[in-house]
């Protein structure tokens, strides 16, 4: 009688996983616990991966970071620039925007708030270039927003006198106000209600 032995571990590349799912759940880590509150634990326990995979994958945290941030803005953040396509009227575009994020920033099977304006603010100073990162991607947000008032100046549905970057800088002013409510516990009740208030300044300051 022989004894059978176990058959020895099959080496070679680690086993294969979804990509795109992986980095929805590191989005949904960052998006809650921050960039420099999530860790490799974190990350991995929630993707369902090595860190040998998560580095194999994504190179560094950093990067993993800057996907999960690209991945945000064509999924849970595309709202805003498909209602600045697709609005013709920017004082209406705006009130959907902001009427919009009260609802998402609210949803009770997401992280709440918005994950550009919260997810990093301050940092350790080794982490300035992922900081820098975020920055930017705001930055392009007010720009769009700029671009949209000017827009709507040309068409004549905005008043030639608007100044269009104070315009833009107010709107994003209160959404990231609204992020941060929403971090701290408001309902979208609430969120409608400052949405409301802004929307009727916007109203008056946009309507030609």
């Amino acid at each position: 009688m022989t004894n059978s032995l176990p058959s020895p571990r099959p080496r070679g590349r680690p086993r294969a996983f979804d990509r795109d799912a992986a980095l929805g759940m590191a989005r949904r880590t960052f998006w809650k616990l921050g960039y420099e509150g999530a860790s490799i634990c974190d990350l991995t326990e929630a993707m369902g991966i090595t860190p040998q995979s998560l580095y194999a994958a994504f190179k560094s945290k950093a990067d993993l970071y800057r996907e999960s941030l690209e991945q945000y803005r064509r999924t849970d953040g595309a709202y805003v620039w498909r209602i600045l396509a697709e609005e013709p009227v920017t004082a209406l575009a705006f009130r959907r925007i902001l009427t919009q994020a009260a609802h998402q920033y609210a949803r009770s099977d997401l992280p709440p708030g918005c994950m550009m304006s919260t997810s990093i603010t301050t940092c350790a100073e080794e982490n300035r270039a992922v900081a820098t990162v975020v920055a930017t991607m705001r930055q392009e947000a007010l720009d769009r927003f700029k671009a949209r008032i000017e827009r709507g100046k040309e068409a004549g549905d905005v008043p030639a006198g608007v100044n269009a970057l104070n315009a833009a800088r107010f709107l994003q002013v209160t959404i990231q106000g609204m992020s941060i409510q929403a971090r701290d516990g408001a309902s979208e009740a609430d969120l409608l209600a400052v949405a409301e208030m802004a929307s009727a300044q916007l109203d008056r300051l946009l309507s030609a």
